[in-house]
């Protein structure tokens, strides 16, 4: 997951979750923009964080809720209106599926070059998350019968 994009997002979740419901073992692998996915918002902090760590942090999305549309987004407009018609026709939510998938035991990686690279700290996303090197996932990958980047 690269994308910090809701819709990717969701999409994203919508995927695991049903593979795990087929009994498929599942990995979600973060890295830079997706990490905001897994980011948990009341852990998110700004100390031992350089200046340029702080406003990154200021800037960039605090959790799912906050991730924005990919294309229509119209300033936030956009991902109202889809969250309106999801819920609407009773659609769970990014967070709904993000929840399924803790539950149902999907494996979240965080990459350890982008987590460094933007100033993060393990205690500020899920407790879920095991930070671990892009070629740690690559061997996983190449293990794995399906592969899908978003």
């Amino acid at each position: 997951m690269f994308s910090g994009d809701y819709d990717k997002a969701l999409a994203a979740l919508i995927l695991a979750n049903t593979a795990r419901e087929i009994d498929l073992d599942v990995g979600m692998f973060f890295a830079f923009w997706g990490l905001s996915l897994v980011k948990d918002p009341q852990r998110m902090g700004l100390e031992h964080k350089n200046i340029y760590e702080k406003v990154f942090t200021m800037m960039t999305p605090k959790g799912p809720n906050e991730l924005p549309l990919s294309k229509m987004n119209f300033a936030g407009i956009g991902k109202k209106m889809l969250l309106e018609m999801m819920e609407e026709d009773k659609t769970p939510t990014l967070e709904d599926f993000l929840r399924g998938a803790r539950k149902k035991g999907v494996k979240f990686y965080g990459c350890k070059l982008s987590i460094e690279v933007m100033g993060l700290q393990k205690e500020e996303f899920i407790p879920e998350l095991e930070i671990i090197e892009a070629k740690d996932y690559l061997r996983d990958a190449l293990e794995s019968d399906i592969q899908l980047f978003i």
